[in-house]
């Protein structure tokens, strides 16, 4: 079995995995799920909302147990996982990005947005007025992030993303070594149908490291909220724990 840690993405929350995580628990896996700061459930001065803030949050917990992790992220949850595997790279047994940001060393998650031609997100995106952080409307919420969930689902997740995203962790620049973040396995989750970080960009961002495996689903870029069951599925198949559900 093994110890599962989950990274959420921008505008998002531990509250984004609660589909998924009963799924994976059902088949004996330990799962503990990061409440990023800035998030709706551990909210913080936007200064104080940075991407060293978020990989200090999750290397002090992977460092909570002395078992090794799979680590997942979902979209800006990709620059996470990147960054704390470079700091522990012996200590992850697996990196596991779902529809997520995997860019170079010194890359920032905005340049992968601007480089997006068909990306519809960014480009609706209010910023405040000094530019530190960013709000989505809920049209496009609807209409770009959750255009495939039932509206049931659509409703609690828009209830919980009115949060205001600082802009910093899209600004960071990654510094990332072939030596440590490269020497860690990685396995790729793709949407085919999102709006968000298109399939075009998804697969020139695999492209950028050696990528083991491969698994495309037909999803918008919220998976755990559209498909959850063939998400966990897939994030099991690609850390090699393959138990039926």
């Amino acid at each position: 079995m093994s110890r599962y840690i989950l990274v959420h993405g921008a505008w998002e929350g531990a509250w984004s995995w609660e589909n998924v995580i009963p799924i994976l628990e059902k088949q004996g896996h330990r799962v503990e799920v990061i409440e990023l700061p800035g998030s709706f459930s551990n909210m913080k001065p936007i200064h104080e909302v940075t991407l060293d803030s978020y990989v200090q949050l999750v290397t002090e917990q992977i460092k909570s147990s002395s078992e090794n992790v799979v680590l997942v992220g979902h979209s800006l949850g990709g620059v996470v996982i990147s960054q704390v595997a470079e700091q522990l790279s012996d200590r992850i047994e697996k990196l596991v990005f779902v529809t997520a940001f995997l860019i170079e060393n010194g890359a920032t998650a905005l340049g992968a947005m601007q480089s997006d031609a068909d990306g519809q997100m960014l480009p609706n995106i209010m910023f405040s007025d000094d530019q530190t952080y960013g709000k989505v409307p809920e049209d496009v919420w609807r209409e770009v992030a959750f255009h495939d969930a039932e509206e049931s689902d659509v409703d609690a997740a828009l209830s919980r993303t009115s949060v205001k995203q600082a802009t910093e962790p899209f600004l960071a620049e990654l510094n990332l070594t072939p030596e440590r973040f490269g020497s860690v396995p990685k396995s790729y989750i793709k949407t085919s149908i999102d709006r968000v970080l298109s399939p075009a960009l998804q697969d020139r961002m695999i492209q950028s490291w050696d990528v083991e495996d491969v698994v495309t689903l037909k999803s918008g870029h919220f998976p755990a909220l559209s498909i959850p069951t063939q998400l966990a599925k897939a994030i099991m198949k690609l850390s090699e724990v393959v138990d039926a559900i």
